[in-house]
């Protein structure tokens, strides 16, 4: 499956004194996808920067992934995240 916009990551704890934000996606797509390159293909308008983490219930497991976000592509806006497990 694909990202779909209608479905963003949902701020959890935005930025303080510096820090990063925290965010939260659930999906059924596969966590493989989820931590493909450029998978949040809004992530930049959404205001998710490098450092940020994302906590992640994909693929109908149920299962947590925590991720950070690794990059943000400038010119289309799409963010990709790495799984820190």
């Amino acid at each position: 499956m694909a990202y779909a916009t209608s479905n963003p990551p949902a701020l959890l704890q935005d930025r303080i004194m510096g820090g990063g934000a925290v965010w939260s996606y659930i999906s059924a797509d596969a966590r493989a996808t989820v931590v493909g390159s450029g998978y949040f293909s809004n992530g930049r308008s959404l205001g998710m920067k490098i450092g940020d983490v994302v906590n992640c219930v994909v693929d109908t497991t149920g299962v947590l992934t925590v991720a950070s976000v690794t990059a943000v592509n400038a010119g289309t806006g799409a963010v990709t995240i790495t799984a820190l497990a």
